[in-house]
């Protein structure tokens, strides 16, 4: 019996690296481990045309409104992910950096050990030249650092944009973020609610187009959101 797997991408402009992210999605191997794979985009109401090429590609678009960014797409995207009645949930940034067949190894992983959630951790795997700056990168470990120290839970990149989700974690998880923060919050709440995390080493390329992530402000939005959700483990107020 198939199992119902949902394949977010978060985009914002991403026109030229969309085609070339989907086309490289493993959907045979799915289908031949017994995933019912179905591809879902939460756009970030883009102005490059990648609304109408998700359309090309018959996907599933959720497009945000009123407000967008990140934080908000994904929350959107979890949100319809529990209305469909999926078994598990992959989520990629559809920029060119993460490898789609890496998906199935973060899925066996997830099977086999019985976990609830597993990241594919960049600092522990492949970073191609190009595809992190060197403030970034000690940003990152920084960021990661942070996060183990204040919440006891080991995780080794705490950034990262490649998670494999049971149902049942999502339906606990609490978030509020807006931004590039959200995945620093999914790693809160993970720690919080005490679901069983683990993690496989992944290859990171350089993205295709303009990135979107500014290392500063983002770096201080996502430690103050640490900070925040371990004062108050629960979001006071959901946006």
């Amino acid at each position: 019996m198939s199992r119902g797997l949902t394949i977010l991408l978060p985009t914002y402009n991403e026109v030229d690296a969309l085609p070339k992210v989907v086309n490289t999605l493993p959907l045979d191997q799915l289908r031949a481990a017994g995933w019912e794979p179905r591809i879902v985009v939460a756009d970030g109401r883009s102005t490059d045309g990648t609304q109408q090429t998700a359309a090309d590609l018959n996907l599933e678009l959720i497009v945000q409104g009123p407000a967008a960014g990140k934080g908000f797409g994904m929350r959107e995207g979890f949100a319809r992910f529990l209305a469909h009645h999926d078994d598990v949930l992959i989520m990629l940034d559809a920029d060119g950096t993460y490898a789609p067949n890496e998906m199935l190894r973060l899925l066996e992983h997830l099977e086999r050990g019985s976990y609830d959630v597993v990241i594919g951790s960049r600092l522990r795997g492949n970073i191609q030249p190009g595809a992190m700056s060197r403030l970034n990168w000690i940003g990152n470990h920084i960021l990661t650092w942070f996060a183990v120290a204040l919440y006891q839970v080991f995780i080794s990149d705490v950034c990262t944009g490649y998670w494999a989700f049971r149902r049942s974690a999502i339906q606990k998880m609490s978030l509020n973020s807006t931004e590039f923060e959200i995945e620093a919050e999914m790693y809160t709440a993970c720690a919080t609610e005490g679901l069983r995390m683990s993690e496989v080493p992944i290859s990171y390329a350089p993205r295709i187009g303009e990135s979107k992530l500014g290392s500063i402000g983002d770096g201080v939005r996502i430690l103050r959101k640490l900070l925040v959700r371990r004062m108050f483990p629960r979001p006071v107020n959901r946006v």
